[in-house]
């Protein structure tokens, strides 16, 4: 062979191996013998077991010496060699080509089976691609949008400055994330979640622009649902508490800037037991509603009318410039009670006992508007009822209550007096203890045993909260390393937070240095905070609860569905868990009401991918709903009472064994 085919033969970037008619290596160029990771005298004489068949195209995987293997397309073809009958194997390396073809196979695959719609444009805005979950969302199939502008799912409740704000974020960072309603091609619109990103070419103009959809219709009845439930009276269509005090706080922050005064009356039926004792049930939710009817109808436009529970009734009389104008729409109310019911065939007269406190006379807070009127409606009712009271200071006797107890509550913690107990949170499913709350309890040398609602809202009033705060989440973070300590399973340990706890400058630092002072992981550590807490003040803690979620430590939402749900701050919010108000847990037997919105929060909490928490679970029939309803965690008495860290330790040795 002349060198000069010799070289081009050596060098040909395909790989050439010329075998005997007994299938043995007679020559091998480079190319052929790098496929086989050594050098071509090192693979004459070798016999490889390739098929020795002639015109067929065959794709062999070939050994590496690295024990790696290569991918060869080859051609085997007749010649001689040395004057005998040989072949000559052509191979070429696909190795790179067929990864690509498997990635590519596993692209569309994705693209074909994603749960989320994608559409796929050029520069320009044409839509090039969209996959069947686009079809399955929009209605529409590919041939109908292909070429099309996206444009065409547009549903007009986007100005066009949200489509300008979008698309100057996509040309500043390259992405877009958000929620936005569309139109499917049955003309209904519909919310997504969506997420829009650029791809650009070597010189950074974009070529193609990716959304990545999903439809969170229900997510967003959930949230309805839920807020409905959570906001309005079940039997009586009403405001219940929460959205009371949400309307009290409105009201008395419009007071505050404009120089006037809200009323509150607080209003009670009398003799109201006697209707359910003497009629029955249905009766007595009958007489509820009517007096609701009539007293939406005896205030004014303005006025908010909200049942608490049972027979007791708010009015909300903000706008006022004195206390008579309160005293009017009492009068109007029981003018208006005054009319007989007419329940089951018969006539039932119904009276009220009215309570009134005024802001800024004689409250200064929602919640001491509530009290006072309260107060109020008592004193009206002892004084013969069917008639209205204001509240004047000195009716109670609080006052001096609450000196004491602040007095007391400043020395409790040098003194020793304060201590945790632990109630444990069980999974449903496999039964495991999974985590804690830290519960603090106080006891008064004198007065003995404090229930926190009494001392937590005067450590909150008087600032004590801080000290208090940190000393609760050493202990806790303390006791939980000791747990580990001795061997136990590691669990979480939650402790309640207050947002006079979450606005100090170093809070984060704080608990960073409690946490590398008792030697726990931020794993094990968990943070409530009640959900009006979260909604009321998200904004300013914001900030906050991510620098707590980037050491690691988890947020809980406490007391959910009581407060002021908003699904926009819970997406944006580091949330891991929602726990259920143990109120709505303890009717799950008799209220479907309650059942529904322990279900509606299940349910909203799955959809978010949040686990989800029963507290004041104490009987198999709550569990048993519970766990239908795919509920994740309990807590309450069923599992255990709250327990010292010595019992609670001796409990989860037990479940071990």
């Amino acid at each position: 062979m002349a060198a000069g085919l010799q070289r081009v033969i050596d060098d040909a970037p395909d790989g050439l191996v010329i075998l005997d008619a007994d299938g043995v290596v007679r020559y091998a160029n480079r190319a052929g013998a790098s496929l086989f990771r050594c050098g071509a005298t090192e693979l004459v004489g070798a016999m490889l077991g390739f098929p020795l068949a002639p015109e067929e195209t065959t794709e062999l995987e070939l050994p590496h010496t690295d024990g790696s293997w290569r991918i060869a397309e080859m051609r085997m073809a007749e010649t001689e060699w040395n004057g005998a009958p040989a072949y000559v194997a052509q191979l070429r390396d696909v190795t790179s080509h067929k990864a690509l073809e498997k990635r590519l196979e596993l692209s569309d695959k994705v693209f074909r089976n994603t749960q989320e719609g994608i559409v796929v444009t050029d520069g320009a805005g044409h839509i090039i691609s969209v996959n069947p979950a686009f079809t399955a969302v929009t209605g529409y199939l590919p041939e109908e949008v292909l070429g099309r502008n996206p444009k065409v799912l547009k549903s007009g409740r986007h100005g066009e400055d949200f489509y300008r704000a979008l698309w100057e974020t996509i040309a500043a960072c390259g992405q877009w994330q958000g929620e936005i309603w569309n139109r499917r091609k049955n003309g209904e619109i519909y919310p997504e979640w969506m997420n829009i990103s650029a791809i650009f070419d070597a010189c950074g103009s974009p070529v193609y622009y990716v959304a990545v959809f999903s439809d969170i219709s229900l997510v967003k009845q959930n949230e309805e649902r839920l807020h409905r439930l959570a906001h309005y009276d079940a039997l009586t269509g009403l405001p219940n508490r929460v959205l009371l005090t949400d309307r009290l706080h409105q009201a008395l922050a419009h007071a505050q800037r404009n120089g006037t005064q809200v009323g509150l009356l607080f209003l009670d039926l009398d003799r109201f037991k006697l209707v359910n004792d003497t009629l029955g049930h249905r009766a007595g939710d009958q007489l509820l509603q009517e007096v609701a009817l009539r007293l939406e109808s005896s205030v004014r436009a303005e006025d908010t009318v909200a049942r608490l529970g049972g027979d007791e009734f708010t009015v909300i009389v903000p706008n006022l410039h004195g206390p008579a104008g309160a005293a009017n729409v009492a009068e109007k109310i029981i003018e208006a009670l005054a009319a007989p019911f007419h329940l089951q065939g018969q006539d039932i007269f119904a009276t009220a006992s009215i309570g009134i406190a005024l802001y800024p006379l004689t409250a200064d807070s929602p919640e001491s508007l509530i009290k006072h009127a309260d107060i109020a409606m008592y004193q009206a009712k002892e004084q013969g009822r069917n008639n209205y009271l204001y509240f004047r200071r000195g009716h109670d006797e609080q006052s001096r209550d609450l000196f004491e107890l602040e007095n007391g509550l400043r020395h409790a913690l040098e003194r020793g007096e304060l201590r945790l107990v632990y109630q444990p949170e069980v999974e449903i499913e496999t039964g495991r203890i999974v985590a804690v709350e830290a519960l603090l309890r106080w006891k008064h040398p004198e007065r003995g045993d404090i229930p926190p609602s009494e001392f937590i809202p005067v450590a909150e009033d008087t600032g004590m909260i801080g000290p208090i705060g940190e000393w609760v989440l050493r202990e806790a973070c303390t006791q939980n390393r000791d747990w580990q300590d001795q061997g136990l399973p590691p669990i979480r340990v939650a402790v309640n937070l207050s947002v006079r706890q979450l606005r100090h400058v170093r809070f984060a630092e704080k608990v960073a240095e409690i946490l590398d002072e008792t030697g726990l992981d931020a794993d094990w550590l968990e943070v409530e905070l009640t959900e009006s807490t979260v909604m009321l003040h998200a904004k300013e803690t914001m900030g906050i609860l991510w620098q707590l979620k980037s050491m690691g430590i988890r947020l809980s939402i406490d007391d959910f569905g009581t407060g002021y749900s908003a699904l926009n701050y819970l997406k944006r919010l580091p949330v891991d868990t929602l726990k259920i108000d143990r109120s709505f847990i303890e009717g799950l037997e008799h209220d479907s009401n309650d059942q529904a919105i322990s279900d509606a929060i299940i349910a909203l909490g799955n959809s978010l991918k949040l686990r989800v928490v029963a507290e004041g679970v104490e009987t198999e029939h709550q569990l048993g709903f519970l766990r239908q309803h795919h509920c994740c965690d309990a807590q309450g008495f069923l599992f255990s009472t709250p327990l010292d860290g010595d019992a609670l330790a001796s409990l989860m040795a037990r479940r071990i064994h």
